[in-house]
């Protein structure tokens, strides 16, 4: 059952411009990264990289800055999901929530039906932990392994071992993310325009308080 235009709530009512811009900012560079790597040719055997390593390379240090500048901006906003909403695996009670989230996602794609998302759905939130940790360890290594100047990919050692097994998984969850978005605005009342929205108006309407100082 799909949700018509008219009983959507309005665009941005749910996220801060700068949660937009960063949300917006790293997923493009992702992206990139992800495209870059199926042609490049790396600086090996003595042979100089080729034009997309070096988009590689730049846009692995882009993407250092928006992941670093993500964390610092999830743990200042006070709008939006918590951090312990992100990584509920330390508390038991949002182990629990969790898990009854889950059940309710399937009983309700069971029906061609989607949860309404809320301001901390914890499946939601905890998939967005997730890969928030997945792409700061792969831009992370990424950094390690150009900074540590071996010109060869087997120099590199563990680096580039952790970043060449992540690379799947990064694949694996750009495509179901968006997969994930897809299914909630078509199943739902979420509009997935709203995380691309550049307008500068963030609406709250009663369900969206603010963040608790300290949650």
């Amino acid at each position: 059952m799909s949700v018509s235009p008219s009983s959507r709530p309005p665009l941005a009512t749910r996220h801060a411009l700068p949660t937009r811009l960063l949300h917006a900012g790293l997923a493009l560079a992702i992206l990139v990264q992800l495209l870059t790597s199926l042609g490049m040719e790396p600086e090996e055997h003595g042979h100089a990289g080729n034009l997309l390593y070096t988009f590689h390379e730049l846009g692995g240090l882009a993407s250092l800055g928006l992941v670093l500048a993500f964390w610092l901006w999830t743990l200042a906003r006070r709008r939006g999901s918590a951090p312990g909403a992100l990584f509920p695996w330390l508390s038991a009670r949002r182990r629990g929530l969790l898990g009854a989230d889950i059940g309710q996602h399937l009983r309700q794609l069971s029906r061609l039906r989607f949860p309404e998302h809320g301001p901390e759905t914890p499946l939601a939130s905890a998939v967005h932990g997730l890969g928030l940790c997945l792409m700061t360890v792969m831009a992370a290594t990424g950094t390690l392994y150009l900074l540590s100047g071996a010109p060869d990919p087997e120099a590199a050692g563990a680096i580039m071992l952790i970043h060449k097994a992540l690379a799947n998984l990064v694949w694996a969850y750009l495509i179901g993310h968006a997969a994930m978005a897809v299914l909630a605005h078509l199943l739902s009342g979420f509009d997935i325009r709203e995380m691309w929205s550049l307008d500068a108006r963030t609406k709250a309407p009663a369900d969206l308080p603010p963040r608790a100082p300290g949650a």
